[in-house]
């Protein structure tokens, strides 16, 4: 997901959809530990996506308290 289309989502849908995102990251970590993924990067691209989606809410957050 690009930073880009999360701008665009509320906050509510950013906060339901991180948490839809770590429930997937806990599920490739688990079957990556029982048998190996074919593509392990998408551990790496989950993980970033998590970031990205609490970076923008964290900005939001300062903007709201700066106003």
């Amino acid at each position: 997901m690009k930073i880009s289309e999360i701008k665009e989502l509320t906050s509510k849908e950013i906060v339901e959809r991180l948490q839809v995102e770590k429930e997937n990251l806990v599920r490739l970590k688990l079957n990556h530990a029982v048998s190996p993924l074919e593509n392990p990067f998408k551990i790496k691209e989950s993980k970033q996506d998590i970031a990205r989606m609490k970076t923008i809410l964290r900005e939001r957050e300062l903007n709201e308290n700066q106003n």
